[in-house]
């Protein structure tokens, strides 16, 4: 990892909530929300921002864990802001709190997991799959 790399860094992510992030099954959307899962995919998101400037050509980052707590709805049409803040690194384990909010209030919150490997191992890996 490149110098820097610090508990205390943040990065977020802004959208607006669309009809595509609303949960739908076999094609029914059920509410004019946004989803749970379209929120952990923000989240990652917001969490591989906060490493991606600090990879070494060499080095890239896998996902390895994700906890969302959902605890209010956000409509479709208002803006959603995902922020993401790392609280640990743990040899080659890179950990954020997440969260999601619709201005200040808590739309959800939770962890996500990072595993920072050698690009190569990781191509090993992914290719036994």
């Amino acid at each position: 990892m490149k110098p820097g790399f610090l508990p205390g860094i943040t990065r977020e992510v802004q959208v607006v909530v669309t009809e595509e992030m609303c949960p739908a099954f076999n094609g029914v959307v059920v509410h004019r929300v946004c989803s749970t899962w379209s929120m952990a995919h923000l989240m990652e998101v917001a969490a591989r921002k906060v490493l991606v400037d600090f990879l070494e050509p060499h080095e890239e980052g896998i996902g390895g864990h994700i906890s969302v707590d959902h605890v209010a709805p956000i409509r479709v049409d208002k803006l959603l802001t995902v922020r993401a803040t790392l609280t640990e690194i743990r040899h080659s384990h890179v950990w954020c709190d997440v969260a999601a909010y619709d201005g200040e209030r808590l739309l959800a919150k939770g962890r996500q997991l990072q595993i920072v490997l050698p690009r190569q191992k990781l191509a090993e890996i992914l290719e036994r799959a």
